[in-house]
This record gives C-alpha cells, sequence and structure tokens, in this order.
C-alpha cells in the first residue's frame, strides 16, 4: 500500500456517497447529502494509514449532485487551487455525486490543468445500503492522490476503476461500475491498495483555460456565459433555438449531433439565425464512443472527442476568455 508522504485534502460536496435512507439497507429511495466529508472519513480507518502524514477536511457543499452549480464549482475550483499550491500537500480528493461528475472533473481539468492529481470520488449506493460502495471508493481515491506516480491532471475513480477527466461518462444509472471512458477504456485500475496503469502510466493531462480563473467573479452571475444543449433528432424544428435567441437567453449553444457531426436541416437553418444574431456555436457527437471527423466544410466548429456536456464546460471557458480579453 502507497503511504502518502505529504497531506492529502478531501473537499465534500454530498452526493450519494454521503447519503442516507430511511430505508435499512435501501440502495435507491434515498437522500444524497447527508453525511459530513469528516464522517465519511471516519467511517473508512484505514484511510489514516495511506494518508500517514495527514487528512485535512473541508464542507464545500453539501448537495444532490443533480442540483450542481456554477457557484460551487467556482467555489471548489478555490478551493482546489489553494490546496495545490501548498508544497505540503501531495493531491487533492473530491467527494461528488454521479449524475454530474464528469463534467465538474472537466471543469475542474480545464480550468485548473493541476500539476498534481485531483480525485473526484463518488458512489451509487448511500451511505445506509447494506453493501455501500462509498468507504472502498473513497479509500481507492485517496491511493491514488497519495501515489506519487498518479502524474498530474483530474481523474475519477470508482468500482476499482481510474478513468481520466476528457474521457469519464456515466453510462448506466445503477450498477456499481457506472462510468466508462468512451471507447478507450480505464487509464487504470486500484488493486489491494496498489495502482496499475493500463498503459505502464497515467495519460498526459489535457489542454486549459487556466488563464480564465482569476478573472471569475464571486457571484455566480459574473462572467458566466450561459450555454445550452439542443439535441438534433428524427423531426428537428428549431423551434427551442430560436426562442433562445429571441429571449436573449444564450450565449452558445453546443448541437448534440446525430453521427458523424451530422444536423437536421431544420436545426441548421436556425442554428445559423443564432450565428448571425452573435450567438457561439458548436457540434458535438451524441454518440457514446469514437470522436467525429468532420468535413472540411462544415458550418460549425466540433469539438470532435467530447461529449455535448463537456463541449457545454469548454464553450463556456472559451467565452469567458474571450471577454476577458475584450
Amino acid at each position: 500500500m502507497v503511504v502518502a508522504k505529504k497531506k492529502i485534502v478531501l473537499l465534500g460536496t454530498g452526493g450519494t456517497i454521503a447519503g442516507t435512507s430511511s430505508v435499512a439497507g435501501a440502495n435507491t429511495g434515498y437522500t444524497a447529502g447527508q453525511i459530513s466529508v469528516d464522517d465519511l472519513i471516519a467511517a473508512v480507518p484505514a484511510l489514516r494509514d495511506v494518508a500517514a502524514a495527514g487528512l485535512v477536511a473541508e464542507q464545500i457543499a453539501q448537495i444532490d449532485s443533480k442540483d450542481m452549480t456554477h457557484g460551487i464549482w467556482l467555489r471548489l475550483a478555490r478551493h482546489c487551487e489553494q490546496h495545490l499550491a501548498d508544497p505540503d500537500v501531495q493531491g487533492v480528493v473530491i467527494t461528488h455525486g454521479t449524475d454530474t461528475l464528469e463534467e465538474t472533473a472537466w471543469f475542474l481539468q480545464q480550468l485548473l490543468a493541476p500539476r498534481k492529481p485531483v480525485v473526484l470520488c463518488s458512489a451509487m449506493r448511500p451511505a445506509t445500503a447494506l453493501a455501500p460502495d462509498g468507504p472502498q471508493n473513497l479509500l481507492d481515491a485517496v491511493t491514488l492522490a497519495a501515489d506519487e506516480g498518479a502524474g498530474t491532471g483530474v481523474f475519477s475513480v470508482a468500482a476499482g476503476e481510474i478513468h481520466g477527466a476528457r474521457e469519464v461518462a456515466k453510462v448506466h444509472p445503477l450498477r456499481l461500475n457506472a462510468f466508462a471512458s468512451r471507447d478507450q477504456g480505464p487509464l487504470g485500475w486500484v488493486e489491494d491498495g496498489r495502482i496499475r496503469w493500463s498503459h505502464g502510466a497515467a495519460a498526459p493531462a489535457a489542454v486549459s483555460h487556466s488563464p480564465v480563473l482569476p478573472l471569475l467573479g464571486v457571484a455566480e452571475a459574473d462572467c458566466w456565459p450561459q450555454v445550452e444543449i439542443v439535441m438534433s433528432h428524427a423531426g428537428s424544428n428549431g423551434a427551442v433555438v430560436d426562442a433562445l435567441v429571441e429571449q436573449g437567453a444564450v450565449d452558445g449553444l453546443i448541437v448534440a449531433s446525430t453521427g458523424n457531426a451530422t444536423v437536421h436541416e431544420a436545426l441548421g437553418a436556425a442554428l445559423d439565425r443564432a450565428v448571425q444574431a452573435g450567438v457561439a456555436v458548436r457540434v458535438a457527437s451524441r454518440c457514446p464512443e469514437g470522436a467525429a471527423l468532420p468535413d472540411a466544410d462544415a458550418k460549425w466548429p466540433v469539438m470532435s472527442g467530447l461529449s455535448p456536456v463537456k463541449a457545454r464546460v469548454s464553450l463556456m471557458l472559451e467565452l469567458m476568455a474571450q471577454r476577458s480579453s475584450d
């Protein structure tokens, strides 16, 4: 078992891992975000062995992650930035709900480009379940954060699998191994307190929008562009796009396209009108695997290899950077 020579920081945001149910042993029908991060730590004594140099715990939020907000994202990023800059900190672990974990992971990767491991930890069963998965996931996450060979960037650990921020996606609503990495598979595994990388080492960190962080205001409305996702499907008519533009309710649009970045002609006409009105449009394939290969004459930039929800995060940060330069 790897033992950290420096402190590990645990940031709590709630989620199923901190959830409870009034029905003893139930796996569903629970309330997320009920148990503090301190109590989660106390339930796993082995954490002290892995993080022998000390654990620092902070409660950032206590929510069901379906209700994640930009304001919580900002607080989380600020706390991560502070701790990552501390030379006595080896890595950061964030307890998080599964529903929006992939979005938070990509947001933090893009915004922070961390040079130390930031590991998102979750659970599919509440703490009161007959066999909760949270304690093992938490131990595995701290094990990864404590490993000096973990590399840099944002990771997710669940059911013993390590996924990177760019590829990780929730692919199942119930099973314990609910996450996957599109078509590339896990980066590695946590096995009996040891890390085994699928290619012998952690993958390199993705590009970032790190200069944006100092420009973000405290209030959620400050500097946060409104970016929405629309889906291309049979019978699309573009009415939603037109309504958003007419109401002045959107700064950017992500199109969850069919196939290889293809868009219904009626929706495409509405997107053309949106661009003329000053709205930024990007395309991300709704296919769960692979990466779109757009035509050279594609009307709108294609966020190849990113899911629509992650493309939304990237466009939001892109618009923030543009505003700051303007």
